[in-house]
């Protein structure tokens, strides 16, 4: 089995017990960001693997929902900013960079820019992570969407160069009044059906783990991101992994409002079976 992670902190809480041996997975696990393991998981390269929102919807066919496990929010997401010096209802015309690492963070922007904002700014695909945010500003561009560790580093750093920053699980959440899925786990339709379920428990398991040790965890994301500690334990304790009703609701929701706008096909939530 081959197994798919963000290295991003906010992977810690799925797998911070299986990295330290508390919880066995007998696969091998990937890393990468969510755009690359949305295209190895479209290429059949992975077995199992958290994806983009907008992945599983794009090709739902293909995939099964891991019941239970999801990346999402109720309010801030605090890893999904826009960046701008000026109001987001005045970039209009303007040059936006959009993190080419979430195609679910940039589908949301876009509709926050049509619906909320009232602007159509003009959106340029780029590099947004650790690495690209200490030259962040200086390049011809009017704004930027930053996600992931980068987005904590950025908001920690370089706010004078941006007044304005909005994060967008907070703009759902005030726009509609539901939760944000912003990455859900899936199984390719192909995978042995014993073995995904088997995966899944461990998976639960350490994620289960992760949320009864948010401290000792905090103190990881303090040491691989520079971020100060107090900021990362607010972080990880404003995320949900769990995909219960209300977490539905809100991903359903932005299904549809993405297919009202012919930006994924229409389809259905379907979940890896118990036998």
């Amino acid at each position: 089995m081959k197994i798919g992670r963000i290295p991003y902190i906010n992977c810690y809480p799925v797998y911070g017990a299986i990295d330290r041996g508390i919880v066995h997975l007998d696969a091998t696990l990937v890393d990468g960001v969510p755009t690359d393991l949305n295209h190895r998981m479209a290429n059949g390269e992975l077995d199992i693997s958290v994806v983009s929102a907008v992945e599983y919807a794009r090709d739902s066919q293909r995939y099964l929902l891991l019941p239970d496990l999801a990346i999402s929010c109720d309010g801030p997401v605090r890893s999904v900013m826009l960046f701008s010096p000026r109001p987001a209802t005045e970039l209009t015309g303007r040059h936006v960079i959009v993190s080419r690492s979430s195609m679910t963070s940039v589908a949301l922007l876009e509709l926050l820019f049509e619906n909320v904002w009232y602007a159509r700014p003009r959106f340029v695909p780029g590099d947004a992570e650790v690495s690209d945010v200490a030259n962040a500003g200086d390049e011809s561009v009017d704004a930027r969407l930053v996600i992931g560790d980068a987005a904590l580093v950025l908001g920690s750093s370089h706010r004078d160069r941006y007044p304005y920053i909005y994060d967008l699980g907070q703009m759902w959440k005030e726009w509609t009044g539901q939760p944000f899925v912003f990455a859900v786990w899936v199984a390719q339709r192909s995978t042995n059906v014993k073995e995904a379920l088997v995966t899944h428990a461990g998976l639960i398991a350490s994620r289960d783990w992760g949320l009864s040790h948010l401290s000792e965890l905090a103190d990881q994301a303090h040491r691989t991101t520079g971020v100060a500690r107090e900021t990362c334990a607010e972080y990880l304790s404003g995320l949900d992994y769990g995909l219960s009703y209300p977490h539905l609701a809100g991903l359903t929701e932005f299904y549809r409002r993405l297919v009202e706008r012919g930006r994924i096909p229409n389809g259905t939530l379907t979940f890896l079976p118990a036998a």
